[in-house]
């Protein structure tokens, strides 16, 4: 048995024992067969950024190969608004290397992520699933090097306040039970989240926690692990659409709302990221941040106010984004430092053998640490779209390796502490902020729509449609409107309750 695949959590690469990118259209009908599948769901993103459905009874074999090989037709003007009606249909093709047994059927059922082609049976250029994968092959072409990512996933549940055993506000980091009341419901989650082929790190509470209104309010997060980003994107929004089912079969409500009420914490989608070549992590050297993930820093800063078009799709998400909080405002890097934009985490780069110092029994481990240095770019929230966002950040790092001047870019722009601090003060005067609004989003994507359309990444006519829809919330002004109107922010908050 192979090692890799002994542990693996998702039923069909347990039967197979095969991974998920070997897949073929025979495995799948040996599984179908083998386990009784009864039906076939195709799942893919939409404008709204969440996942529909599309549901087949299997007849026969026939059928069944029908639909794997050429997919279906679907209407496009209802999944996206830059479609016109008289000419809107689509193909939906599956992808086998998504497949995974679907968690809530109860009839058994094979379900697959899809992409969208057009009537000549090529890609959708404007689809954001494959400006990501058009990214990413730039990226490579470029560099050489594959760009992976991970997303961390913040979301609130919301239930019933039993009275007992209340957390502090605010409070809520990695707190356990009986303080923490929906540790079970994480997990739960964290599990069919595996199953379905999520590569998942870890599972925690997070700060926000409080009570209102006879209610408990209890922020939590999944931590993905670094893969190639369309598969990294295919994660979050599958995570996305189980945390909200199961939720909604407890009767949890669930919300990944930007912001969730005045002075509590709101959520975001930090997206870790890191430059590999072959097998290795080309991040570090010898020790230190290598030039490599510089430069990707770089780039990335450079457009980062133009990557909130992709990453902050609602109002609501610069209500998140304000000074003074652990959200970034302004554009710069740090080490370990959380008001920064892009922030680089402790990345195992010491020489220390930290298990035997805890553990007397064990001796002799590998004096080099796993190559796990990533960085963590701060500014996303799940309004996002999220093959929009990560398509932007590997453009963005890909111009990052075609600037002369990106190490004295990167270099002009770290920051060693708090960026908020007295000694930085002066410094901070000098840095671009990020947007505060999605008009502010939409003027600056309008700035540099070029290098996002350059190489065929992203359409003219997708780029047209993002920032057309984020000029329409009109909100210039929102945040300064409602900044000491409570019950006025709170409508807003409530508008966008359940967005991405």
């Amino acid at each position: 048995m192979n090692f890799n695949l002994s542990l693996n959590p998702n039923k069909i690469v347990e039967f197979l024992q095969k991974p998920t990118n070997e897949f073929t259209k025979a495995d799948l009908f040996n599984y179908v067969k083998a386990n009784g599948i009864k039906m076939v769901k195709f799942m893919y993103p939409a404008d709204d950024h969440r996942l529909k459905s599309l549901n087949f009874v299997i007849n026969s074999e026939n059928y069944l190969d029908s639909i794997l090989t050429y997919g279906e037709r679907v209407d496009g003007s209802s999944l996206f608004p830059f479609i016109e009606a008289g000419n809107s249909d689509l193909y939906v093709i599956p992808r086998f290397s998504t497949a995974f047994l679907d968690p809530f059927a109860e009839i058994p059922t094979l379900t697959l992520l899809a992409s969208f082609f057009n009537k000549e049976g090529e890609p959708l250029k404007e689809s954001p699933e494959y400006a990501l994968r058009k990214a990413c092959e730039e990226f490579q072409k470029t560099t050489g090097m594959e760009f992976h990512a991970m997303g961390e996933l913040e979301y609130y549940v919301i239930s019933e306040d039993s009275g007992l055993f209340h957390a502090s506000d605010q409070k809520g980091y990695h707190e356990s039970a009986p303080f923490a009341k929906f540790n079970d419901f994480r997990i739960e989650c964290m599990n069919l989240i595996a199953q379905c082929g999520g590569q998942i790190k870890y599972g925690h509470n997070e700060v926000g926690n409080f009570t209102l209104d006879g209610k408990i309010y209890e922020q939590n997060e999944i931590e993905f692990l670094p893969v190639p980003a369309i598969e990294a994107a295919d994660h979050l929004m599958i995570a996305k659409w189980i945390i909200r089912t199961l939720g909604s079969r407890k009767g949890y409500d669930v919300t990944f709302a930007p912001k969730i009420t005045a002075g509590k914490a709101g959520s975001g989608l930090h997206i870790h990221f890191k430059v590999q070549k072959g097998e290795i992590n080309m991040m570090t050297e010898n020790g230190v941040l290598s030039n490599v993930a510089k430069k990707a820093i770089a780039g990335i800063l450079e457009y980062a106010d133009a990557i909130t078009a992709m990453g902050n799709k609602v109002p609501t998400s610069y209500f998140r984004l304000v000074p003074h909080q652990e959200a970034p405002t302004s554009i710069c890097w740090g080490d370990r430092n959380r008001s920064v934009l892009v922030r680089v985490p402790l990345g195992w780069t010491g020489k220390n053998d930290m298990c035997s110092q805890v553990n007397s029994l064990e001796k002799g481990h590998d004096s080099v640490p796993p190559q796990r240095q990533t960085c963590e770019l701060r500014s996303g929230d799940c309004s996002a779209d999220i093959y929009q966002l990560l398509a932007a950040m590997v453009v963005a790092a890909r111009k990052g390796f075609e600037m002369e001047n990106a190490l004295k870019r990167a270099e002009d722009m770290y920051v060693s502490v708090n960026i908020h601090s007295e000694e930085n003060k002066e410094k901070l005067a000098q840095l671009k902020s990020l947007p505060d609004s999605c008009v502010a989003s939409a003027d600056a994507l309008e700035k540099v729509r070029e290098v996002f359309e350059e190489k065929e990444v992203f359409s003219p006519r997708l780029i047209d449609g993002i920032i057309g829809k984020l000029r329409k919330y009109d909100d210039a002004d929102l945040r300064k409107k409602t900044a000491n109107d409570p019950k006025e922010m709170m409508k807003v908050v409530k508008k966008y309750w359940h967005c991405g």
